[in-house]
């Protein structure tokens, strides 16, 4: 990674603790890949669930009586909560331990897979999102500035974290939808509050008392805003996940539409591929303008082969290649951001968390459209035009930090 990354912070090792959490805890390892994976626990509990309805989308809407593309909202309003989230919630708790913050968010996702098991109608499980929503982009924000905080590692945080992200894929996508067909959608959200109760007690049981960052709140948001590259480098963060995102809820949809019987098997598929590209991103981090650029650009070659494709063998290496391209992107752009602002990182992330969720948002909102009126193959193919748009944003902008 070049100088300019937050990685080089790397050689100062892992931060030290006072051993005697005054959280009132036991006492914890502070090891540098410990405090990565209770991270990562956390952040695979919160995607699995705010992805679920992707992998039981056709249940969900019978039981509902609504069309796909309305129940396909479920991950709209999950993102509009976390776009007003991501923003503003350092400036809420700007002085909050940071590990009292993480356990409660995910208290707060427990909670709104409950309600969700429970919703009598489509309203009531878009209410329940909108917490889940708030809880995901607040630990998103704080995930990364926690982790480095602790440990002093960025991209060892960063890929581990992500890591979390793409084992939420592999098991809350494909197994969410085998679990579904069978003990249905409402259960498997039971599931999840009770993974994600197992993931609240690791963290718990391993991160240290994390003080808030020195001034952390509006006036560090202020001046991260004044960083004119970091701001247009949210906006093709923003342009690559709406690529992605107006393709992704109806996954499994567009799979049926080619082959139904290799659902299950595409969707871990699709996982496995994510695993390989947050390693990939991690790796190429070095070069972080092209690392930045290889993702949408593999994803918009994925997006037009499952627009284009009505083969099966085509089919696997589409997948496989759209959860490389897309999983390479959370890694990358976390850090792209940190070593652009290296000195607001807290801000600069969750300026990134909040790129996400607005364009998840719309994303599938402007995809469930197309899905009602055109197919799947429609939201696949725009999905693939504006992914090459991201590729050319980040292939045009040099990475370099501010210096003041």
């Amino acid at each position: 990674m070049t100088s300019s990354s937050p990685e080089t912070t790397s050689r100062r090792g892992p931060a030290t603790t006072d051993p005697s959490d005054p959280s009132g805890g036991p006492a914890r390892a502070h090891h540098p890949v410990v405090t990565a994976l209770a991270l990562s626990a956390g952040t695979a509990a919160l995607v699995g669930a705010e992805f679920i309805p992707a992998g039981v989308l056709p249940g969900m809407a019978v039981d509902l009586s609504v069309t796909e593309g309305r129940a396909g909202l479920t991950v709209a309003a999950t993102a509009l909560a976390g776009a007003l989230t991501a923003p503003t919630i350092a400036s809420i708790l700007p002085r909050t331990d940071r590990r009292t913050v993480l356990l409660s968010l995910l208290g707060l996702a427990i909670l709104s897979n409950l309600v969700v098991a429970l919703a009598p109608s489509l309203a009531v499980v878009l209410i329940a999102r909108v917490l889940l929503g708030a809880a995901i982009a607040g630990f998103w924000s704080f995930a990364l500035s926690v982790g480095v905080q602790v440990t002093g590692r960025a991209a060892l945080v960063s890929t581990t974290v992500a890591l979390g992200t793409s084992t939420a894929t592999i098991i809350g996508i494909p197994v969410a939808s085998v679990l579904g067909d069978i003990i249905g959608w409402r259960a498997v959200f039971l599931v999840m509050s009770a993974l994600t109760l197992v993931a609240a007690a690791v963290l718990w049981r391993l991160l240290p008392a994390v003080p808030a960052q020195p001034g952390a709140g509006l006036a560090m948001m202020r001046e991260a805003l004044g960083n004119r590259r970091l701001v247009v480098g949210v906006a093709v963060i923003a342009v690559a996940a709406f690529a992605n995102f107006t393709a992704y809820p109806y996954i499994r949809v567009a799979i049926e539409a080619v082959d139904a019987s290799a659902v299950a098997a595409l969707l871990l598929i699709w996982g496995l591929g994510g695993v390989l590209g947050n390693l990939a991103g991690g790796y190429l981090s070095r070069w972080m303008r092209w690392a930045a650029t290889a993702g949408p650009a593999i994803l918009a070659v994925a997006l037009f082969g499952m627009a284009t494709t009505e083969q099966t063998g085509v089919l696997v290496v589409v997948v496989i290649a759209w959860g490389l391209g897309f999983n390479m992107v959370p890694v990358t752009t976390q850090l792209w951001v940190s070593a652009v602002e290296p000195r607001r990182v807290e801000s600069a992330i969750s300026l990134q968390v909040t790129a996400f969720q607005v364009a998840i948002m719309a994303g599938s909102a402007v995809g469930g459209v197309l899905v009602d009126h055109q197919g799947p193959a429609a939201a696949m193919a725009l999905g693939a035009v504006v992914s090459a748009v991201a590729a050319i944003g980040f292939a045009s902008i040099k990475v370099r930090p501010r210096e003041v």
